[in-house]
């Protein structure tokens, strides 16, 4: 009798010490997973710019400085794809991200991560969609200008809009507080066809976020805006009144040439035996999309003799180098380790001569096999997005955390009602046991 009336007291002490145990793990466990996102990296101002039917720009505020990524698709219940906003995961305040490779006339839809926190609008991804295919816009004008503080400073980093007549153009400022955009890039507000950009009569409104300092703005016609003049962050301009830089125009030129003179020339002009040499860093290996079946591939192109250029390819593990470009012209570069097999994208910057940092990025996928690399493909080809005629974005951004669900920090519910548990089984098997003794 008494071996059977124990079995209830060695139940009741494994119950509790499990109770515990379990009380504590959850106790401990929720104390690791973000249960709320902090207000400082809540995006701020999203706005969505730059849409074309390939490509759309995706920029942010936040209070303090984060490091972001966008998980995007062409559906609400699929928005699998990330695209990061720097792999080397600095942080900043303002944030800017370009898609690439979209459909023309297509609904595309994001969420936005904020060191670590996922936000969507509402419970819902935010949404935009892609223009019309319209082809290359041969008009060239272009809008520069120098961003500071009220030290002195070059802004770097900060985002400056341009819009005109309803279309948003977005960019970030170079490490010298520099900024371009080219305005024949600008769409009709249905993003149906390009705008007519008058040199005279356009008006153009910039706008310069830089948080934490501040804001500035300042409007202007495009005849004036090559460059624009230093804008202070804090101050608001009117620059309509500002003087023509010509744009556009070539440079008058008058020689007066003393009377009596034989105007005979003079100049012996050599034919170049050699072709002109690259202004610009391309890169002529990969096309956008491309399947290649190495998973150890070579990158090569052209570019300015002389010019440093930073390679990365943003795998699991990411690799970057810097690769001067040779006095010929072409430079290569080889990955040190092989790829794994799946989507990569390879990003090439450069600082070109007036001092602005330039970017240049393919996404590729690899595909482990015997063939030579980079092997075009279909999927080569460039898809086209769609966007709503909305330049301007600003909806109530909603956290949803990335974590499993997990009690609350600091509920002993779970702890209590085992402990509970287990002490009503040791009782029970005390009064059984003194019964028994009876």
């Amino acid at each position: 009798m008494k071996k059977k009336i124990t079995i209830p007291t060695i139940l009741g002490i494994f119950v509790l010490v499990v109770g515990i145990f379990a009380g504590v793990y959850f106790l401990r466990n929720t104390q690791v997973f973000k249960i709320g996102a902090d207000s400082d990296t809540t995006p701020k101002d999203i706005r969505i710019s730059n849409i074309t039917d390939t490509s759309a720009t995706i920029s942010w505020t936040t209070d303090k400085i984060t490091s972001g990524f966008i998980s995007w698709g062409d559906s609400q219940g699929s928005v699998n794809k990330v695209e990061s906003e720097n792999i080397s995961g600095q942080k900043y305040f303002s944030h800017s991200i370009s898609l690439s490779g979209l459909t023309a006339n297509t609904n595309y839809y994001y969420k936005i991560n904020s060191d670590g926190a996922e936000f969507e609008n509402n419970g819902i991804p935010w949404k935009f969609t892609t223009g019309a295919a319209i082809g290359i816009n041969n008009s060239s004008i272009l809008l520069s200008g120098n961003v500071i503080d009220a030290t002195g400073i070059p802004k770097v980093k900060s985002l400056v809009y341009a819009s005109i007549g309803g279309y948003l153009l977005s960019t970030l400022t170079s490490d010298t507080g520099n900024y371009v955009f080219q305005l024949g890039s600008v769409r009709t507000p249905d993003l149906g066809s390009y705008a007519k950009i008058d040199l005279t009569n356009t008006l153009v409104q910039i706008s310069v976020v830089a948080p934490p300092n501040g804001v500035s703005s300042a409007q202007i016609f495009p005849q004036s805006g090559n460059p624009v003049p230093t804008m202070v962050i804090g101050q608001v301009y009117d620059f309509k009144n500002s003087p023509t830089n010509n744009q556009g125009e070539n440079p008058n030129v008058n020689l007066n040439l003393p009377e009596n003179t034989t105007q005979t020339s003079k100049f012996n002009i050599d034919v170049p035996s050699e072709t002109s040499k690259p202004t610009s860093v391309i890169l002529e290996s990969l096309t956008e999309g491309e399947i290649i079946t190495s998973q150890k591939p070579q990158f090569f192109g052209k570019g300015p003799g002389g010019e440093s250029i930073t390679i990365t390819v943003n795998s699991e593990n990411p690799v970057s180098a810097t690769v001067e470009i040779p006095k010929t012209g072409s430079w290569s570069y080889s990955v040190p380790n092989n790829l794994e097999p799946g989507n990569h994208t390879i990003t090439v910057s450069w600082i070109d001569a007036s001092g602005i940092t330039r970017f240049l990025k393919r996404n590729f996928i690899v595909k482990a096999g015997e063939a030579p690399s980079f092997t075009a493909s279909e999927s080569g080809t460039v898809a086209s997005p769609s966007s709503t005629p909305k330049s301007t974005l600003k909806p109530s951004p909603t956290a949803t955390s990335t974590a499993m669900p997990v009690p609350v920090t600091g509920d002993l519910t779970p702890t209590l009602f085992i402990f509970i548990m287990g002490l009503a089984v040791i009782a029970f098997s005390f009064v059984v046991w003194k019964i028994a003794e009876n």
